[in-house]
């Protein structure tokens, strides 16, 4: 059950990081909001659910950073016949460190941003078994210290569908 989740995760990174994906969409947005976005380089992308204290204390982090991670597995049988047939809830957390406090919020809004509409491209049949509709919700975490010197988290969950015989 838990490989249908690395499965998952790892298919997110893939669509996350082709061309195209989010980095296309960040570069987009970079230009309509007149900011200045920086891309996420591909060893940005980290596929493990870990507080950002415990991640800069292990290995170096550098920001913009994006976690893919599986948050939660139901297995609902609605294909009795099956294995597993369910719904995995996948998380995305983005996290946008700085050296000032001015504008980290609104960095991590056009970082958001750009997640949510690479979510919207990329809805469908994703192979392997995995489905996803297009529903998302948004979190967002307060300002920490961490990182740069300021540290904020969004953390966008969603529901993948999976049928695996």
């Amino acid at each position: 059950m838990t490989s249908i989740a690395a499965s998952a995760t790892s298919k997110i990174v893939q669509l996350l990081t082709a061309p195209g994906g989010l980095n296309a969409t960040i570069s987009a947005m970079a230009q309509e909001a007149a900011a200045f976005l920086q891309p996420v380089a591909t060893k940005q992308f980290f596929t493990n659910n870990v507080a950002s204290e415990i991640a800069e204390k292990s290995e170096e982090v550098k920001y913009t950073a994006v976690y893919v991670y599986c948050d939660k597995i139901a297995n609902t049988l609605t294909e009795k016949f099956r294995s597993f047939s369910g719904h995995l809830q996948m998380a995305i957390e983005v996290r946008v460190s700085q050296d000032r406090l001015d504008g980290v919020e609104q960095s991590a809004q056009l970082y958001t941003e750009s997640v949510t509409q690479t979510l919207n491209q990329i809805r469908g049949d994703w192979g392997q078994g995995l489905f996803y509709a297009g529903t998302y919700d948004v979190s967002f975490g307060p300002v920490k210290r961490g990182g740069k010197n300021f540290i904020k988290t969004v953390k966008i969950t969603f529901p993948v569908e999976a049928s695996v015989s």
